[in-house]
């Protein structure tokens, strides 16, 4: 049984007659050859059309390396910058020393106050000056600082018309006082000539007229403006040429009226006005305990104060400058302190510091 089942497995042996060898017909050859040679044709133009066609993938290879290559760099370059930006902005810097040394109280408990430096009055602050008329100035004949003395004419107001009034009225009372000598002397050359009521009547002129050349006269002297005591002037506010009325000279800077001269008393001695918060009155040391120093803004100039008065009266806090619109809603009670000047750099004015301790 074995050998016959070795048999069938021989079978596939079976195409061996395949490989007799027989000689080829040459007509066939020839057709065999004509039929594969386009075929060959074909075969060869594709094989070369993708060689050309890769070319220009072996340029464009390149030049997208070099593209990557610039995007890396600009990248590390970025954080670089940033990683320096940080380190810079990072550091910490010390602080400019101050220009000068700050306040500080030198009480162990004291109130802190704004304070304002004003002309020592025995009430109120400065001499604010305005005229009673309206009118051109025609002449100012001070100058701010200059210090002058109570009656020192200031500046005048153009007086024309009322000076024309003041002729007009010393005419009249010429008249009048003609006509009634006139009549004194008929009357008293003979009585009867003129009765006793015509003479009364030319006296009463008289009076008149006399009373009218003295208000002509007054009038007149309103336009020539004199100080009303000692003092040193620190503003003027108008000019030669600018139009004044009693309500002041107009500012067209802050749109309101301001006196035309501002002065104050004698520079010996000077004022403080300070101005305490509402909060901090019930902190405030009684009248024969109460003690300041002031400090010069900008300086370590530290200047000791004497209480004078403390004006009763507690009124919204205006911000140093008198000007309403300036307002804060904050109520302030003024407490005023005295110094002498000295030698001091200091001008009415100017803002301060004020500590106020109890002695």
């Amino acid at each position: 049984m074995n050998p016959d089942e070795s048999k069938p497995e021989a079978k596939p042996a079976d195409p061996k007659p395949e490989a007799v060898t027989t000689k080829p017909d040459p007509k066939a050859l020839e057709l065999t050859h004509d039929t594969k040679a386009p075929e060959s044709k074909a075969q060869v133009k594709p094989e070369v059309k993708p060689e050309t066609k890769a070319e220009p993938k072996s340029d464009y290879k390149p030049k997208r390396d070099f593209r990557n290559k610039i995007i890396f760099t600009l990248a590390v370059l970025g954080i670089l910058a940033g990683l320096v930006a940080a380190y810079f902005f990072g550091i910490k810097r010390q602080a400019q020393p101050p220009v000068f040394k700050p306040v500080s109280s030198p009480y162990d408990s004291a109130i802190y106050a704004n304070g304002i430096i004003e002309s020592d009055q025995p009430s109120g602050a400065n001499i604010n000056i305005y005229p009673e008329v309206s009118g051109p100035i025609t002449q100012v004949l001070v100058s701010e600082g200059q210090q002058v003395a109570a009656g020192t004419l200031l500046f005048k107001i153009d007086d024309s018309l009322p000076k024309a009034n003041a002729e007009l009225a010393e005419a009249n009372l010429k008249a009048a006082q003609d006509q009634y000598d006139k009549r004194r002397t008929a009357y008293d050359l003979d009585p009867k000539s003129i009765s006793k009521d015509v003479l009364d009547t030319a006296e009463d002129g008289v009076n008149q007229a006399t009373a009218a050349l003295k208000a002509a006269n007054v009038l007149l002297q309103k336009y020539s403006l004199k100080a009303a005591v000692d003092g040193v002037v620190l503003a003027v506010n108008a000019t030669v040429g600018s139009y004044v009325s009693s309500q002041g000279a107009y500012d067209s800077y802050t749109e309101g009226f301001d006196p035309l001269i501002i002065m104050g008393a004698p520079q010996d001695f000077m004022d403080v006005r300070c101005y305490v918060d509402e909060i901090l009155i019930s902190r405030l040391p009684s009248h024969w305990h109460i003690t300041a120093q002031m400090s010069i803004t900008g300086t370590d100039i530290k200047v000791p104060l004497e209480f004078v008065r403390v004006q009763p009266y507690v009124s919204p806090k205006i911000e140093l400058s008198n000007q309403r619109q300036e307002k804060v809603d904050l109520r302030v009670l003024p407490v005023i302190f005295r110094f002498e000047k000295k030698d001091a750099p200091v001008y009415l004015g100017q803002l301060v510091d004020v500590y106020i301790g109890q002695k």
